[in-house]
């Protein structure tokens, strides 16, 4: 019985030694299945496209002061009023006009003689978001606003952009691909091997449309008008691709 209970030991020791063999080989297999997905030529390829803006964006709004909230918010509704009344006579469409922002608060001074300050009046800001999508008419409708707001008017931010830009991304897509194909080509050719086909392809990230820099300022009408160039936009579209060695 003793011998019997030793040979059967045996036999589980044998047992596990072949499973931890076994899971070792397929560890060893796993690592190198991984090992096989980093072989291959990677590249990452960039596309860029140049297009014409078709949307101007302009920030803009009225800053009303008076001794009371009444008086500035009449001043800042009335003042408003207009500038809404000009943009919709210039063409733009009740869609394109968001509000962005709009607040109340207190106009302060220090007093010495009390140190402690005190409230001398309220000020009142309504900013709306405006899309113009005539990109030539932009000047003369900056102008129109600035005449009907008057003093009280501010232009906060002027900025450019696509209003559909799938076709050009598309465009740098197709740059990007034909990028990486000649990086990957060129690496082949100087490594000595031959380049495979693509296994694995990637757009990484979102595409990016750098507009020209911001403008910004306080408006002021002059005789000439006020003048837009909305230059060219850069879009750039990033990929990675993996190409098999043949």
């Amino acid at each position: 019985m003793k011998k019997i209970w030793f040979l059967g030991g045996a036999v589980v020791i044998l047992v596990l030694a072949g499973l931890f063999l076994y899971g070792c080989g397929g560890a060893s297999g796993n690592i190198g299945g991984a090992s096989t997905q980093q072989t291959g030529i990677w590249v990452t390829g960039e596309g860029k496209v140049e297009a014409a803006p078709d949307i101007v964006s302009v920030q803009l709004g009225i800053v009303a002061q008076a001794k009371t909230v009444g008086d500035a918010q009449a001043q800042a509704n009335a003042a408003m009023s207009q500038v809404m009344n000009a943009l919709k006579d210039s063409g733009v469409a009740d869609k394109d006009i968001q509000t962005r922002y709009f607040n109340i608060q207190k106009v302060t001074r220090w007093d010495n003689d009390t140190q402690q300050e005190i409230t001398i009046g309220f000020s009142v800001t309504d900013q709306v978001i405006v899309k113009i999508r005539d990109v030539p008419k932009a000047g003369s409708i900056i102008d129109s606003v600035v005449q009907a707001g008057g003093d009280l008017t501010r232009i906060d931010s002027i900025n450019f952009s696509i209003d559909d830009p799938i076709a050009y991304y598309d465009q740098a897509r197709k740059k990007a691909v034909a990028d990486a194909r000649d990086k990957a080509t060129r690496l082949a050719a100087l490594a000595g091997v031959k380049l495979g086909k693509p296994n694995f392809i990637s757009e990484y990230g979102t595409p990016s449309v750098q507009p020209p820099s911001p403008i910004s300022s306080k408006a002021t009408a002059d005789s000439a008008g006020t003048q837009i160039s909305p230059g060219q936009l850069e879009i750039t579209l990033s990929i990675q691709v993996v190409y098999a060695i043949r």
